[in-house]
């Protein structure tokens, strides 16, 4: 037991004359110590805390599928469609100026996405540019010719805001019903929800609000001109995209819905030409009496005597 003793007193001496020249050796130790620890702590953490993250996202996942879907009868069914930005609104306008074979404008530009805003301002922009302009187009009649009589007409944008509005919603619901109950006939054919189908009857009217400030040109050939233009491009944007859906049926229901659609947009373009343009009525303008000669054989009494005189 002495030599015992002995061996662990050698040993605690050497330890204290350890600890007296080097006194940061034991702080480093335990540092290093909790240091090591630290990481097996995040180690371990990282190892188990990423699945917990992953099951809290899925959960959330689950938690927004489960949520019902607001009615569409309440402002947030419509809030969504109203959730674009400027970009997405320009790349979609410039998508329906620019149609050609083989283009579908919502396979392209909405994919799957459709909007209420471009089109709800387009109408709106359309509305206000034809009544302004229709109005501008009789003032610069008047400054040419006086006899033209103007006053404002403030009934004009009434009257245009109901044409295109009822235009790009009843046309767009009468032929979304059509397709609809052909498609009960036609089991591979393919459908556009109404709203995409209001989208690109929306779209397709921002080639005309170009048009018809171009119609303050007084050149009337020139006019038409632009007109046709608008009309060949809104229109084509029109066929091409509703032509995957209408193929698939039989082609005497194809041409016909495609010709109807055609022709509606044409009555369209045609009927705000021939009513918001045209020149006001010249004003019924009594000419003044002119002084005519009178002959001999009326002249009166006196002055018969006084050239008898003379």
């Amino acid at each position: 037991m002495a030599a015992a003793d002995v061996l662990a007193f050698h040993e605690f001496e050497e330890a204290t004359t350890l600890l007296a020249e080097t006194p940061d050796a034991a702080t480093t130790s335990q540092r290093d110590a909790l240091t090591s620890r630290e990481h097996v702590a995040v180690a371990v953490g990282s190892g188990y805390g990423a699945p917990e993250v992953e099951d809290e996202g899925d959960k959330t996942a689950l938690l927004q599928e489960e949520k019902p879907q607001p009615r569409f009868w309440t402002f947030d069914y419509y809030q969504s469609f109203f959730d674009v930005d400027t970009s997405q609104v320009l790349d979609r306008i410039k998508g329906s100026l620019l149609p050609h074979p083989g283009y579908n404008f919502v396979r392209h530009h909405l994919r799957n996405r459709p909007d209420l805003y471009g089109p709800f301002w387009i109408c709106a922009t359309l509305a206000f540019v034809l009544a302004v302009t229709g109005n501008l187009t009789l003032v610069l009649a008047q400054r040419r010719d006086s006899s033209i009589h103007y006053s404002p007409q403030f009934h004009k944008v009434t009257v245009a805001g109901i044409t295109i509005y009822c235009y790009a919603w009843l046309v767009p619901l009468a032929l979304w019903g059509f397709l609809r109950w052909r498609q009960g006939t036609r089991e591979h054919m393919e459908l556009y929800t109404f709203l995409e189908t209001v989208c690109v009857y929306g779209y397709s009217l921002s080639v005309f609000v170009p048009t018809v400030i171009l119609w303050l040109i007084p050149v009337e050939w020139l006019q038409w001109l632009f007109g046709a233009l608008a009309l060949a491009l809104s229109a084509a944007g029109l066929v091409f995209t509703l032509w995957p859906v209408v193929r698939e049926d039989t082609r005497l229901v194809a041409a016909a819905l495609l010709s109807i659609v055609v022709l509606l947009h044409a009555l369209l373009a045609l009927g705000c030409k021939l009513y918001f343009f045209q020149p006001l009525p010249l004003e019924h303008v009594i000419p003044a009496p002119q002084a005519t000669p009178l002959s001999p054989s009326i002249l009166p009494p006196t002055s018969a005597r006084s050239m008898t005189t003379l």
